[in-house]
């Protein structure tokens, strides 16, 4: 059974406002993305105090501290030791030490600028896939996975609907190709509805065996002709016919990681807080 919890600025960037709420709504995994006025990685050691203090007073676990480390750059057009690379690198190191401060024991990574097509046959491999981007992708990815191995820290990778790491399948495969025990899969179901992927029929298929980190869960519209994506209540989407087949799934692989309700869905008259509000019970009925 998973173990249930929020992104924080979901709720709200006024980090003991967020715990509060959590603490009426009986959730106790904290995701760390924006506290205040700044993202993870770049919170000071005062900062990152406060943030220990009120972990405590709040009697909350952090599950993930979920900076866009490695977010919309493109695989051509950075290297390994170049500027770009170098302060992504730093800040994930931030990130590392704020996990060990914290007892954090997952931190995020995105996947890069996405491409559209990796791989393809007879002719698709000349006109259709870009040309060594997966390789590359792997190539970039060594460094990281060993600072990972050095820090003793596990990384989750997201799956992204703008990350060259779509889908539960091309998870294990970054995984697998890297050849490590560092890196696992954050799942965002929703996320891969807008790269093709049926989050119900097969999709966590790919993570049995321990390849599943962390879960993400929220709900959308998605027009992919239209490049469109609308935020709505957990329930009230395209998410609605596989909210329960995939808390049967997960009960099935075993998992019990955390799950974080994203709460990024705002009512037209509202704030964030009043779409968590809306999403909540559904949430907790589903996978509680």
């Amino acid at each position: 059974m998973a173990k249930l919890g929020v992104i924080t600025d979901g709720i709200s960037t006024d980090f003991e406002h967020a715990l509060q709420v959590m603490n009426k709504n009986n959730l106790n995994q904290a995701e760390l993305q924006f506290l205040w006025d700044k993202e993870v990685g770049d919170l000071d050691k005062s900062e990152i105090q406060k943030v220990e203090n009120l972990l405590k007073q709040y009697d909350m676990d952090v599950s993930c501290i979920s900076r866009h480390n490695f977010a919309g750059i493109g695989v051509h057009e950075v290297s390994i030791g170049d500027s770009t690379y170098n302060q992504h690198m730093e800040k994930l190191k931030e990130c590392i030490d704020m996990a060990h401060k914290l007892d954090s024991p997952l931190v995020r990574i995105m996947s890069f600028r996405k491409e559209m097509v990796l791989f393809g046959e007879h002719g698709a491999e000349k006109w259709n896939v870009s040309d060594g981007a997966w390789n590359k992708l792997v190539e970039l990815m060594g460094p990281i996975v060993k600072l990972a191995k050095e820090l003793d820290i596990m990384l989750v990778v997201e799956t992204g609907n703008n990350a060259m790491i779509t889908s539960c399948y091309l998870g294990k495969k970054l995984i697998d190709d890297l050849d490590t025990k560092h890196l696992k899969v954050l799942w965002d179901p929703a996320n891969t509805l807008y790269c093709g992927e049926n989050p119900s029929n097969n999709a966590l298929d790919s993570m049995e065996g321990g390849y599943l980190g962390h879960v993400h869960m929220k709900d959308v519209e998605v027009s992919i002709h239209q490049a469109k994506i609308k935020c709505v209540a957990l329930g009230q989407g395209q998410m609605a016919p596989h909210l329960q087949k995939i808390a049967d799934r997960l009960n099935d692989i075993g998992y019990d990681g955390a799950m974080s309700l994203e709460s990024v869905f705002r009512p037209k008259e509202g704030d964030f807080e009043d779409g968590f509000k809306a999403s909540i019970a559904k949430f907790k009925q589903l996978y509680s």
